[in-house]
């Protein structure tokens, strides 16, 4: 690795940043950037577009059209800066003290920017399996672009095999985390005087037992974990992070809503949970029928990212260690989009730059070895790519 590759790191994550992608907004301006610089280099790109168009995902291959490549991943998207308080412009590369500063140097442009620069080699090189960059949008509010993303490469061309998502390990091997699974329940009753309860239906009342069938859920994850889990904590988790409803103590609140997050383990069954709620919710509506006829109960799934699981032999696994040296078993409690990758048959690692404590905060970095190491982790990759 030469200083010169590392300022062209620096100097790429310096425009990233400098493009806001806040989950909230639009990504396209970035995957502008990101397929300009691919497209120069002889890049086959695509592009899946939401719904809105206002985000895509960017898939480009650089190498012969064949099987057996691997995939490059990173998400376009990062989380808001309302609310914290930051000592630079969160929206500017600042380095200071080894490190580079701003929303994303961390999670996850600083992988992004090394991708891109050594894109420049693998365009020069007689490559004997092709390199998928794999670019999506929304990961941080449910791995929302994703799948399109993935179900589009591995329905068309060339099969990639292996899976490397660059969040940010510190540049070791991650084998298994927990998944990602959130819905939105919202409830429906009719207003009347609190005295006459059977003049109404209280929205906010008949939301209790849906939240409280979450909460002992929550209880049945942690008394089934074995003991042998290698997660922190050891066991799937159910939280309520939102909730609202009603205009005063004495009317029968006419709307409520709540959030749930769930992070199953691998032996966990977040859809079966899922489903139950669902079930549970309908018989809530029909309680309420009774005395309000328009009532409803809609239960509302904002995303599904399944676990990470450990691979017996993983080919990624194998070719991360060989990478990095790094020959430790590890797993997260954090989510990512791997399990869609090893969902959809691609042997999958999670090896990227930098710490996931320095993420989400105010005065986020990525340290500079951490992008070194990751330099050198994606010019070892050059050997497999033309052996």
């Amino acid at each position: 690795m030469t200083a010169h590759t590392l300022d062209s790191v620096k100097a790429c994550i310096a425009d990233l940043i400098g493009i806001a992608t806040v989950s909230r907004d639009s990504n396209l301006k970035l995957i502008d950037y990101i397929e300009a610089r691919l497209s120069a280099l002889g890049a086959v790109c695509e592009r899946t577009v939401d719904a809105s168009g206002t985000k895509a995902n960017l898939h480009a291959v650089l190498g012969p059209e064949v099987d057996g490549g691997v995939v490059l991943s990173g998400h376009t998207d990062v989380v808001p800066v309302d609310g914290q308080d930051w000592s630079t412009d969160p929206f500017v590369m600042t380095e200071a003290d080894g490190r580079l500063y701003g929303r994303g140097t961390c999670d996850m442009k600083g992988f992004i920017a090394c991708c891109l620069v050594l894109a420049r080699d693998y365009a020069r090189q007689a490559l004997k399996r092709p390199v998928h960059f794999a670019f999506s949008y929304d990961e941080e509010v449910g791995c929302l672009g994703a799948p399109d993303m993935i179900r589009e490469m591995t329905a068309n061309g060339p099969q990639p095999a292996i899976a490397i998502i660059g969040e940010p390990t510190g540049m070791k091997v991650v084998t298994g985390h927990k998944g990602l699974y959130s819905v939105r329940v919202e409830i429906e009753g009719l207003e009347a005087h609190s005295s006459k309860v059977e003049d109404g239906a209280c929205a906010v009342t008949h939301a209790v037992p849906l939240m409280q069938y979450l909460v002992d859920q929550a209880e049945a994850w942690r008394q089934a974990a074995p003991a042998e889990s290698p997660f922190d904590p050891p066991y799937g988790t159910i939280t309520i992070g939102q909730m609202e409803g009603g205009t005063a103590t004495n009317i029968l609140a006419r709307k409520a809503w709540f959030e749930s997050l769930m992070r199953p383990a691998p032996w966990d069954d977040a859809r079966a949970a899922g489903e139950a709620l669902r079930e549970k919710a309908a018989e809530v509506q029909a309680r309420m029928r009774r005395y309000a006829p328009g009532a409803r109960v809609d239960v509302i799934q904002r995303s599904d990212a399944p676990p990470l699981r450990p691979e017996e032999n993983g080919a990624a696994e194998e070719l991360a260690r060989r990478l990095t040296g790094d020959n430790a078993r590890r797993f997260v409690a954090f989510g990512t989009e791997a399990g869609l990758f090893q969902t959809a048959g691609l042997s999958t690692v999670v090896c990227g730059p930098g710490y996931i404590e320095q993420a989400h905060k105010a005065d986020e970095f990525v340290e500079l070895s951490q992008l070194e190491a990751c330099i050198g982790f994606l010019t070892r990759l050059s050997a497999w790519l033309t052996e």
